[in-house]
This record gives C-alpha cells, sequence and structure tokens, in this order.
C-alpha cells in the first residue's frame, strides 16, 4: 500500500509501522513538515497517541516470545537483510535528508552510510562476544533483556535508528521505535527499507509522535524493559526519573561541549582546519561538534590568522549544493537559540572574529545563521558552557598543557575531545586525561567498533560494536 500520499507538493503521513504492516494512526494530532531552507510546508505527519504506542508494545511482547529465542546465526542473517535493504535506499535517505532537516548534502550522505555500516558492525560485534561461558559447574549466558523502547533525535535521523536497531537485533531484542516527529519524511523512507528486509512481524516496530505521549509511553510501560535515547540532557534526566518505577534498563546519549586542544607544535596549517571542521560538522547540530577550541597564547594571533583564512571554505547556503558546508538549522525555534547564544556571547565580553547576528546576506528566507567565531572567550561563559547545537565556535586561550587539559575537563559535559599536535606521545599523554567518553588525535575520525557514549551529563552507557549489544543483555547464572 501506498505510505505517503501527495496532494501538489504536500506530502501526507497518516501510518504508523505496527507488527509488520502499515496501519493508519489512532492518533488524531496532525503536525507541518517544514523545509528548513524557506520555511514552507512540505508535507503534514498523523502523530500517534498511547493508543498506538500500546498496540506497538504487545506487538513486540508477542514477537519476543521466539525472537529472544535465536541463534547467533540466525541475527546475523536478520542483520545481513537489513544491511542489504537499506544500503539499496541510501540515495533516497541522503536526499530526503537534505530536504527535511537541511542536512549539508556531504556530511547528510555520510551520515546515512555510517547508518548503513551500523548493520555490519553489530554482526562483527555479535560474533565475537560470548553469548554463552562456563567454569565448573556454573554457566552464565548472555540474555536479551525485553521489548526495548528506541527515542531517537532529528539531527542524524537514519544513523540513530540503524545503530540502536542494529544492536537490538543483534541483543534478540525487538522494539518500539520513537524518531523525532522532525525527522518524519526521513522515518518514512526508512521504515520502507527496513520493511524490505523481511523480518519477522513484531521485530520492530514504529510510532511516530511527541515524546510527551509515545516517548512517556513507553518510558512509563512496563511491558518495555529497556530504554536506549539520544537527544537532550532535560529528557534524560526524565527518562531516568521515570523510567525508575519500572526498572528500566537505560542507555543515554545526551549532549556535548566538546573542547579541541590545538597544542603548541601543532601545525597550524593543518590543525586549524581540522578544527573548524569538528566545529562545524552538521552545521554545528551535533553531540560531538567540537565546539570550544584552546589554543596556546603565544600562537593566538597566528590562530586567529588561520581561523580567517580557513572560515573562508565554510560557506553558507542551500544544503544541495555539494559545495556548501553549513546548511539551516532544523527549525525557526533552533534558528532563534543560536541567535540568542550569539547576543549572549557578545553581551560577555567576548569578541566576534567572524560572523555575528542575523541572517547571511541573501538567505533571509530560511533558518539560516551566521557561523560565528568567537575569540577571548573564558571558560566560564554560557557559550563556552552551555550546548548551543549550532556553528557557534569559542576560542579559548591557555598557557601550558596543564591548563589546557583543566579548562578542557572543566565542563557538565564529557562525550567527545580532540588533540592536536605532531608529538605523537605528548598528544596521547594529554587525551589521556581527558574526561570523555571518545578522543581523536589529529583529526576526526571514526571506528565501527569503537564505544560511543559520554562522561557525566553526556550520557550512561554506551553504543557500537560489542559495546551497544551488551547495553541490549542481561547476564544469567545457572548453577548446578
Amino acid at each position: 500500500m501506498a505510505t505517503i500520499t501527495q496532494t501538489g507538493a504536500i506530502k501526507a503521513i497518516t501510518t504508523h509501522y505496527i507488527d509488520g504492516a502499515f496501519v493508519e494512526s489512532h492518533g488524531r494530532e496532525v503536525m507541518d513538515i517544514i523545509k528548513p531552507t524557506n520555511g514552507q510546508v512540505i508535507g503534514r505527519v498523523t502523530l500517534g497517541d498511547e493508543e498506538d504506542t500500546r498496540r506497538a508494545i504487545a506487538a513486540a511482547k508477542r514477537a519476543f516470545a521466539s525472537f529472544s529465542r535465536t541463534t547467533k546465526e540466525e541475527r546475523s542473517r536478520y542483520l545481513r537483510q537489513l544491511h542489504k535493504a537499506v544500503s539499496a535506499r541510501i540515495d533516497d535517505l541522503t536526499d530526503v535528508m537534505v530536504e527535511e532537516y537541511g542536512g549539508v548534502v556531504r556530511f547528510a550522505r555520510l551520515i546515512v552510510e555510517s547508518g548503513v555500516t551500523a548493520f555490519a558492525a553489530a554482526e562483527k560485534g555479535l560474533q565475537e562476544l560470548p553469548l554463552r561461558q562456563s567454569w565448573g559447574k556454573t554457566t552464565v549466558t548472555l540474555e536479551p533483556v525485553g521489548v526495548a523502547g528506541l527515542i531517537t533525535a532529528w539531527n542524524a535521523n537514519a544513523l540513530f535508528i540503524c545503530l540502536k536497531l542494529a544492536s537490538a537485533v543483534a541483543a534478540g531484542c525487538t522494539v518500539v521505535l520513537k524518531p523525532s516527529e522532525m525527522s518524519s519524511l526521513q522515518t518514512r523512507v526508512m521504515v520502507e527499507a527496513l520493511n524490505a528486509a523481511g523480518l519477522p512481524r513484531g521485530v520492530f516496530n514504529v510510532v511516530t509522535g511527541l515524546g510527551t505521549v509515545v516517548g512517556a509511553e513507553l518510558v512509563r510501560n512496563p511491558d518495555v524493559a529497556k530504554i536506549s535515547f539520544t537527544g537532550s540532557v532535560a529528557v534524560g534526566e526524565a527518562i531516568m526519573r521515570d523510567g525508575a518505577a519500572t526498572m528500566k534498563r537505560i542507555t543515554l546519549e545526551l549532549g556535548g561541549k566538546s573542547p579541541t586542544i590545538v597544542l603548541d607544535d601543532a601545525a597550524l596549517d593543518k590543525a586549524v582546519p581540522a578544527a573548524l571542521t569538528l566545529a562545524f560538522m552538521n552545521s554545528g547540530q551535533a553531540c560531538a561538534a567540537g565546539t570550544r577550541l584552546l589554543v596556546p597564547k603565544s600562537r593566538i594571533d597566528e590562530v586567529k590568522r588561520a581561523i580567517r583564512e580557513g572560515m573562508r571554505t565554510f560557506t553558507v547556503g542551500d544544503p544541495a549544493d555539494p559545495n556548501i558546508m553549513v546548511g539551516p538549522m532544523v527549525s525557526q525555534k533552533q534558528y532563534e537559540r543560536v541567535e540568542s547564544y550569539i547576543r549572549k556571547g557578545i553581551e560577555e565580553g567576548a569578541e566576534v572574529l567572524v560572523g555575528g547576528e542575523g541572517r547571511p546576506k541573501g538567505l533571509e528566507a530560511g533558518y539560516f545563521v551566521k557561523p560565528t567565531v568567537f575569540v577571548n572567550v573564558k571558560n566560564d561563559m554560557a557559550i563556552a558552557q552551555e550546548e548551543i547545537f549550532g556553528p557557534v565556535l569559542s576560542v579559548i586561550a591557555y598557557d601550558s598543557d596543564d591548563e589546557a587539559i583543566r579548562i578542557a575537563n572543566d565542563s557538565k559535559y564529557g562525550l567527545h575531545s580532540a588533540v592536536m599536535g605532531t608529538d605523537l606521545e605528548r598528544a596521547r599523554r594529554v587525551a589521556s586525561q581527558l574526561r570523555a567518553g571518545r578522543v581523536v588525535i589529529n583529526n576526526m575520525t571514526d571506528d565501527p567498533q569503537a564505544p560511543w557514549g559520554g562522561f557525566k551529563y553526556s550520557g550512561v552507557g554506551r553504543e557500537y560494536g560489542k559495546y551497544g549489544i551488551e547495553a541490549f543483555l542481561e547476564p544469567k547464572a545457572i548453577l548446578e
């Protein structure tokens, strides 16, 4: 059956995916889907309610009885089917991310491809993970925790869905996914791809709706054993608090205020462009964005010149243009949030080196902001402590490696960090002292088997590879 109807240029989504089929929404609230490049309505989605969510949970519970008893080989086969099905829609998923979210095409495709990779990575992690160990008369098995509620954010929809689903399937869990309602068009393309993978009915179910409605039902429902959430600290706190009533197992991937430390021996012609890429990736709407740039006071003038030069390449505009590096903010609300922080930085006494308030010239119709770099920033300023989630970079000067480490760790967050320098042993020493779940040395890199998650307010638990699969498993000991 058709899952998206279209009248003129407006696309209408009225169904959820429950028990292996697209079913009409019980919820009746309708939300407009706004294109961030021009503020125009491009679609409407009918949001799910508690009844839709309970139906999906019931389907997942029924499917869990048999799916939880599948073997490694069976789960590996399902992961390969998912990988093949989503791989076939990479172009479609990229296009709809550009249209609905405003992600620049050069980065949007990387996000989608990373999502596809998650299925292969989960298969590898599953093979490396011993699900049964014995010694003497004791046997320990790792068993699927139960029905899992997966709640995902709007800034990397395809990646979050694939990553969480891959780990859950590898563990033998069934799921109910609540994607961001702001990603409804992207989700529909993704669900069509997942449907084509041919998994057993009820293994995955998708209900699009508000966090306060669908998400809240997942968190309080006693038939959901696990919540895996990506989003804001405030919502993460609420999930931990409300989930305690039914002893939910919780994984939270929350915010960040990631530092990039440029050591005094760094080659600035390489370090600064890399640091700017870390800061402005995904238009700054990334939890891992390196939005604090720590540089030696002795080289601050050189760094400023390098930033001015490097920012020439960070053009803002139509995200469908492969030459564009920064697209619009996802919504009017997010645009206003970023602008308020730019004003706050000026009020706090920081100096605007590049960018500033207001829309870029010629881009007045959409939710575009000027990519902005502040210098003369103190680490206690709001722009250095609070997650802005936009293309705003704070440059902070330091005197010594020890001071750089202290400043980097002086944050309630601890998700991601970076160190730039030519002396690798020194860079490694600095990296080892940073309180962050992941640290990269000399440019952004990735390993789909490496754990992802944060210290402190950046979250609880880890995702990716065997670490992500373990989050959906419970150890059980049998003693004779």
